[in-house]
């Protein structure tokens, strides 16, 4: 029998690995969205649901996102589990009623009678040249609504891991899949892997700087941390994997050990997810420091189509390693 841990697997597998897992655990876990069904979903991340559960389970639903999630919470208010698929995450602004004014609120509003337990699933990001509508990376929008999880990925094995937590939050969660992510391959997480949603990760450990970052910065980060390791500086990097809960903990403990921070996202400067964090630091842990705090974040304007124009406003390895490096000489 082959081996299945040493085979290719792609994030895209992992999404839908991570959805079949729980689908086989919890009979109340259905799927809804558009073209997730027969089709296997536009950008392949829900392959074989259709063929294993049927269409009782998997729901192909029209084009509409208020349908789409209005569902969805009408589904979690009855005791079933959903996951609703939104496209693109740009388009969590054709329901935004529903994931900002009404899901979020229903458990406070009944004094905790009525609880939302859904996903909310999309896919996030820039980097692949789809434009100002199809590109954007948006877990700040999310960020600013109480009531709502956070999950944002970067790893297959943390896709299966942290899926499997969202599915069963009794909390409302938006699940941000990386586009330029999807293709990536890694391990295959064991049968009942599970990740406590707020618990971040150190995937490099160092000494001179600590790098915050999530998603597809992580990557970036990493590689940056590869290129600075030849000319003496020591990097760590963290994986916030989750924005709510928010593991500050990890990374006031990095900084009592670097005195350095950079933070790296790919939200706009302005309003992004990395202003919290430093915000935090500044509260908490200012005496930590001995160094001003960098941000790497997108530009305030809309992505470009073109793709060198869209590498000058999103975050890029070159970008990171610039940072690190005057912050290491302050």
């Amino acid at each position: 029998m082959a081996d299945v841990t040493k085979e290719k697997f792609t994030y895209r597998d992992a999404v839908a690995e991570g959805i079949a897992r729980e689908m086989r655990r919890d009979p109340s876990v259905v799927c809804l969205g558009e073209d997730i069904g027969a089709a296997e979903g536009v950008f392949k991340t829900t392959v074989g649901l259709f063929k294993e559960f049927g269409p009782a389970r998997v729901w192909d639903t029209p084009i509409s996102e208020q349908a789409i999630v209005g569902a969805a919470m009408g589904a979690a208010m009855t005791g079933m589990r959903p996951i609703a698929e939104i496209m693109f995450s740009d388009f969590l602004a054709c329901c935004w009623d529903y994931l900002a004014n009404e899901i979020p609120k229903a458990r406070y509003m009944t004094g905790g009678q009525v609880t939302v337990p859904l996903v909310v699933r999309t896919a996030n990001g820039g980097g692949l040249g789809f434009g100002a509508q199809h590109s954007q990376a948006v877990e700040n929008w999310a960020f600013a609504i109480p009531g709502l999880k956070i999950v944002a990925p970067s790893t297959p094995s943390d896709v299966v891991g942290l899926m499997a937590a969202a599915i069963r939050s009794d909390d409302p969660v938006v699940f941000f899949e990386h586009k330029a992510l999807l293709a990536g391959s890694g391990t295959r997480p064991p049968e009942g892997h599970l990740i406590e949603l707020g618990q971040a990760s150190v995937v490099r450990e160092g000494t001179d700087v600590t790098v915050v970052a999530l998603a597809s910065t992580v990557s970036l980060s990493l590689k940056a941390a590869d290129q600075l390791a030849g000319e003496g500086i020591s990097v760590e990097v963290i994986d916030l994997r989750c924005l709510i809960p928010l593991d500050m903990r990890t990374v006031l403990s990095s900084i009592e050990r670097t005195s350095r921070l950079v933070v790296v996202e790919e939200n706009p400067y302005q309003g992004g997810w990395g202003g919290t964090v430093v915000s935090v630091v500044a509260d908490e842990g200012f005496e930590l420091l001995d160094a001003p705090i960098k941000r790497v974040a997108g530009a305030n304007v809309p992505l470009p189509f073109a793709d060198s124009l869209e590498a000058e406003v999103i975050p890029t390895v070159g970008k990171v390693t610039e940072a690190i490096r005057r912050l290491s000489a302050y």
